[in-house]
């Protein structure tokens, strides 16, 4: 178990060399896989969100496949169809069948194509013309969003946000961290090219299975339970929401405590785990009242206020 544990860590050591400042979303995605839920990265143009899921999949042996969503997209396109070859239909398998599936800018594709990775993420497997074709184990979504450009967007609805595991922002990289990256470009080496930049292979499913399986052993109290049921109403009661957490956003936020608490080292989850798992897992389950909105607020914020006025188990 220490075996895994060790290895699954060196992954964000491993990323480092290709993406500079990014370790805490390396972790988050690393949760994603651990508890097997999907995640959406937002951040703006040019933060390296495909170099960092690219690398996150090489560094872990897994098959990686990207899809840029667009208006035209068809369901087809991410799923697969049916050809007729050498006499016979055949299924051909669309990119969605790869460990790491990158869904880039999955807003900027009509609700028809949304829906079609809705059964990929929650039953792992697709369906075309009638027949059930299982997907790769492991199996991960990252969906990226532009949050600064809405135009020609069509926004995700709750039901299918409520399918994300994890919402992790992607910052712009601290001054010292672009320097890196700066002084990378300056010696001519490509980004993409991660062989040229050493990321390799340190970690693969086994590990992954096996780490799994310690995750769903870490032992979550009755008491840290009741705590992350308060938090949940308290969203739900909040003035600042006019949507709060679901039950699913509840039992999520068990399941990523218990992952960090894993990857810390121990086989019991801490109210600290639920605290630092709140923000990345209940900040797109959550709804701004309208006025809240304008006014500049943020689910950030709303979350924080929440998890400062319940008390915390001892």
């Amino acid at each position: 178990m220490g075996d895994a544990r060790s290895a699954l860590s060196r992954i964000r050591e491993e990323v480092a060399k290709a993406v500079v400042g990014q370790e805490e979303a390396v972790r988050a995605l690393l949760v994603g896989l651990m508890v097997r839920g999907h995640v959406i990265l937002e951040g703006v143009p040019g933060t390296a969100k495909t170099l960092l899921a690219k690398s996150f999949a090489a560094a872990l042996d897994l098959s990686f496949r990207r899809v840029q969503f667009t208006p035209d997209l068809m369901p087809s396109d991410v799923t697969g169809n049916v050809v007729f070859e050498a006499g016979e239909f055949r299924f051909r398998p669309g990119p969605a069948f790869a460990n790491v599936l990158l869904a880039d800018e999955l807003n900027r594709t009509p609700p028809k194509t949304q829906a079609a990775l809705l059964e990929a993420m929650e039953e792992r497997q697709v369906s075309v013309e009638g027949e059930s074709h299982p997907l790769p184990d492991p199996f991960i979504v990252l969906a990226t969003e532009n949050p600064v450009e809405y135009e020609g967007t069509y926004p995700l609805p709750e039901a299918q946000l409520d399918r994300f595991l994890l919402k992790v922002e992607i910052p712009y990289p601290t001054a010292e961290a672009e320097r890196a990256v700066l002084r990378m470009h300056d010696r001519g080496v490509d980004p993409h090219d991660l062989d040229a930049l050493g990321v390799s292979r340190v970690a693969g499913p086994p590990d992954l299975a096996e780490g799994r399986r310690a995750v769903v052993e870490v032992r979550v109290s009755d008491e840290l339970l009741g705590y992350i049921v308060e938090l949940a109403d308290a969203t739900r009661r909040s003035p600042s929401l006019s949507l709060g957490v679901s039950p699913r956003g509840s039992a999520m936020l068990v399941w990523v405590a218990k992952a960090l608490a894993w990857l810390d080292g121990r086989d019991f989850a801490t109210p600290d785990d639920v605290k630092a798992a709140v923000p990345a897992t209940w900040r797109h389950r959550v709804i701004l009242r309208p006025e809240v909105e304008i006014e500049g607020g943020r689910a950030d914020r709303v979350l924080a206020g929440v998890v400062e006025r319940v008390a915390v188990p001892r």
